[in-house]
């Protein structure tokens, strides 16, 4: 008894020769099975993945199928709608609202700004935003009809009769002297966009009384008032400053019939 094996020891060799221990639960049962979960999980991904790419691309369900236009005024909701070709039918992910959006801006100059979106599942919308007439210009050679200038001087559409409320530019540029070498310097674009930028200086009670905005050269920008009243207004330049001068001088002199803010620190008055 004392040289031979203990229960103990006896079971300790067996365990030794029964080679790596085995896995016992949960962690047993799950081991030989990850390779079949991971290939579960691939494949899922793969129908989800196959899945959404037909939703979008596949589908009737994420077509094109209305086109929604908002913010016009001159212009119609149809001739939008016309210039935009959006490809309906067409998968809504698909559609490149950016060439929409060159096409509106390119085919309609009434348009400043539109913005294109997509409106899941089937619509894109355009959100319009047109040019606001400033001035007008009396087209020359065009059966007396009228161009529209907005506040960028850009000129977008042509009208046949001059639009109440919009003062009328009229560019008075000689091809010699003063107001020619002032053409050559400048150009008659510059000088658009002077008469405009006089335009948006005025005070208000001014602007709404203005029928026309006369330009004969850079430095000489005037304006006729409705009833007959003047306003030697100059450049561009320190429009803040004239506007004040104009609202005071108005107010000091209201029988005047001529006012001269091109020097507004010393502006003046003259007629009655």
């Amino acid at each position: 008894m004392a040289g031979g094996a203990t229960t103990a020891e006896h079971g300790e060799r067996q365990q030794d020769t029964s080679g790596p221990p085995r896995r016992s639960g949960l962690l047993g049962r799950l081991g030989p099975r990850r390779p079949h979960a991971a290939l579960v999980l691939a494949l899922a991904l793969l129908l989800l993945a196959g899945g959404a790419l037909w939703l979008l691309y596949g589908s009737r369900w994420t077509h094109v199928e209305r086109v929604s236009v908002s913010g016009t005024g001159v212009l119609t909701q149809a001739q939008v709608r016309e210039a935009a070709e959006v490809p309906v039918g067409e998968p809504l992910v698909s559609v490149d609202t950016d060439a929409i959006e060159s096409r509106l801006l390119r085919k309609l100059p009434r348009i400043d700004s539109v913005e294109v979106t997509r409106s899941w599942p089937h619509g894109i919308v355009l959100k319009v935003v047109e040019r606001t007439p400033v001035l007008i210009v009396e087209s020359t050679g065009n059966g007396g009809k009228y161009v529209e200038v907005d506040a960028k001087g850009v000129r977008f559409a042509t009208v046949s009769e001059a639009l109440r409320g919009v003062p009328v530019l009229e560019l008075a540029l000689s091809r010699t002297g003063s107001q020619a070498a002032s053409l050559r310097r400048f150009g008659g674009d510059r000088l658009v966009r002077e008469a405009v930028r006089v335009a948006g200086e005025l005070p208000n009670a001014v602007a709404r009384a203005v029928r026309t905005v006369k330009v004969g050269s850079y430095d000489s920008v005037s304006l006729e008032l409705g009833d007959g009243r003047t306003v030697e207004w100059g450049s561009g330049e320190r429009g803040g400053a004239k506007a004040r001068a104009l609202t005071a001088l108005m107010k000091a002199a209201p029988g005047a019939r001529h006012f001269d803010v091109s020097v507004p620190t010393a502006p003046a008055s003259s007629g009655s």
